[in-house]
């Protein structure tokens, strides 16, 4: 094992399926010349060239375009965007081209591309810089949704990414981009679809994914002080859900807390605490409890964005309401 930063395992994925094969190529703005909006493709043009690590104009719905077309036709691009908050302009090609050619092709076009880049807030970068879109993209039949929280499951989701001949959007975050984590030496692959459990406990179920799950762990870590053994598991990608493994740990704990940093209506948390609710009713000893960002856009204010987000205190408030303590 070897201890990288987050930064470096995005760069690892990408480099290493470019070699082992000659279709995939990195596109997007300042990922060549300037080693990526966040040094996410260090050093990648010297190795590459520009015929495959290409520097884009400000057009996101340009060669997100360009992109869906060279997949078409069968190359493996990787696009990304400085933000998902710019991705709004590329939508008509993420949801009515990537998403529903292999559909409308009657299985004639596969579209083998990956989006990705950072989602979410990263700070006082004011509302139109700070919105989590990962719920939209999962209700696009036809891709599929990935938000790893760590290095380790980064790599190896984006590397089975990049592999998959369907198209997925890779969510990362601005604020872990520097966050250290242990990576294999060898090459691994994560499928997508398969949630983890990162911490067994027998009281609560805590789920989350992607930089929420700092959260849920130092929410975790203050319960256990008080007693209350929480179970976290990691979603991993959200699109598919790993439904099961989220069941097997509610069936065993009989409380079940969400933590995600999107809005509430119509979010992940959502769909989640209703297919709890559906499937392991009887199984239940507490309301489904949600932690979401409050339904307002993200202000710039420090003290503005401490109360809007998921944080530690609304967390553990949550448990102790599902577990009838005060």
């Amino acid at each position: 094992m070897k201890e990288i930063q987050f930064r470096d395992a995005i760069k690892e994925a990408m480099s290493e399926e470019m070699r082992r094969d000659e279709t995939v190529f990195l596109m997007g703005e300042e990922v060549a010349e300037y080693n990526g909006a966040y040094k996410a493709s260090q050093g990648m043009l010297d190795e590459f060239g520009p015929k495959r690590v290409i520097d884009t104009p400000i057009s996101e719905l340009g060669f997100s375009g360009l992109g869906v077309g060279a997949a078409m036709n069968g190359l493996r691009p990787i696009i990304e965007f400085m933000t998902f908050n710019f991705s709004l302009v590329a939508m008509d090609q993420l949801v009515n081209s990537s998403a529903k050619m292999r559909a409308m092709s009657g299985g004639q076009y596969t579209v083998p591309i990956v989006f990705r880049g950072p989602t979410g807030n990263a700070g006082q970068l004011g509302a139109t810089h700070s919105s989590n879109f990962e719920n939209w993209f999962a209700n696009t039949p036809g891709l599929k949704v990935v938000v790893p929280s760590n290095p380790h499951d980064a790599k190896g989701l984006l590397k089975a990414a990049i592999r998959d001949d369907n198209p997925v959007i890779f969510m990362e975050s601005e604020v872990m981009y520097g966050d250290k984590g242990e990576v294999p030496e060898g090459e691994y692959l994560l499928p997508l679809g398969i949630a983890e459990v990162k911490r067994k406990g027998d009281d609560v179920t805590l789920v989350s994914f992607g930089k929420m799950m700092k959260i849920a762990f130092e929410a975790a870590d203050q319960l256990a002080k008080d007693g209350i053994m929480a179970e976290v598991i990691d979603l991993r990608t959200v699109k598919p859900i790993d439904y099961k493994t989220v069941l097997e740990s509610v069936k065993k704990t009989n409380r079940c807390v969400i933590v995600e940093e999107a809005n509430p209506v119509a979010s992940i948390s959502t769909d989640l605490a209703f297919t709890i609710q559906r499937h392991a009713f009887d199984y239940l000893d507490a309301p489904v409890l949600r932690v979401n960002s409050m339904d307002i856009p993200l202000s710039y204010s420090p003290a503005y964005i401490e109360a809007t987000l998921p944080n530690v205190k609304r967390t553990i408030e949550a448990v102790k309401s599902v577990t009838y303590q005060k």
